[in-house]
């Protein structure tokens, strides 16, 4: 199956072009081919350890701080190559945010949280630095929450709170893509629903790509899916045809719970 093909050619951001992924001698991801849509939710679903993260920090070159991390193949957003060697991986980053599994905020204030990635520009003014902080926090649906004590250190937020601090403090730089590596593992039901909410919203106007071990969340939120099995792509397509008639005999086994 010709994964790019899935995509209409208008609609694609990122096109992933034979990646394969080794740590040391280890090969962790194996020639993936396949298209990411523009505005769009695409989720990667499999097992643990299938490569599922690996897979997805392959998209903004986070695998690069891990020692002996070698990548094979391209990845193109907007058609240049983020693995050519003049890359600049600060612009990179911020081009394509991402958020953790686990709740990450720095022990400062939540407006500082908000605005650490934009203190880098001296050339913001505080009323501007200001403006763009509630905007975030509106985006991330935490402003009313928050809005009286923005002062406050944002570890005595409740753990879904942090989380969607996390998802405003990258939202603050303005990406064009956001990678969410299993956003609400760590977080209760109630505050799954409001980032699954926050992800159905980011999509107007962002790329996201969101690694998930819960079947059900990906059939809620995205729009296409990818199944990964031991670093291989089983099967890419829109993702009512992959939760309702898979070509693929294993993801219908693993959709359906007989393995993994």
């Amino acid at each position: 199956m010709e994964t790019n093909l899935i995509v209409p050619a208008g609609e694609i951001k990122i096109v992933i072009d034979h990646l394969s992924l080794y740590y040391g001698s280890k090969q962790v991801l194996k020639d993936i081919s396949l298209s990411i849509p523009e505005k769009k939710v695409t989720a990667i679903i499999g097992p643990s350890g299938c490569g599922k993260s690996s897979f997805i920090r392959t998209l903004n070159r986070m695998n690069d701080l891990i020692p002996e991390a070698r990548v094979e193949g391209r990845v193109l957003v907007d058609g240049e190559n983020i693995y050519d060697k003049d890359v600049d991986l600060v612009a990179l980053r911020k081009k394509v945010g991402m958020v953790f599994q686990k709740p990450n905020p720095f022990p400062k204030s939540i407006f500082d949280n908000i605005a650490y990635g934009l203190r880098f520009d001296r050339h913001r003014r505080q009323a501007e630095l200001e403006q763009i902080v509630e905007r975030s926090l509106r985006q991330a649906a935490l402003w009313d929450e928050v809005k009286d004590r923005l002062h406050q250190n944002a570890l005595k937020l409740s753990g879904g709170q942090q989380q969607r601090l996390c998802i405003a403090r990258a939202l603050a730089v303005e990406p064009e893509i956001i990678l969410f590596d299993e956003p609400c593992s760590a977080i209760d039901p109630i505050a799954t629903a409001r980032v699954e909410e926050l992800i159905h919203q980011l999509k107007a106007d962002y790329t996201v790509v969101i690694v998930t071990h819960n079947m059900q969340q990906a059939a809620r939120v995205s729009d296409y899916t990818a199944f990964l099995w031991l670093g291989e792509l089983v099967e890419y397509n829109r993702t009512e045809k992959i939760f309702t008639n898979p070509a693929n005999k294993m993801t219908e086994d693993y959709i359906t719970g007989r393995f993994g």
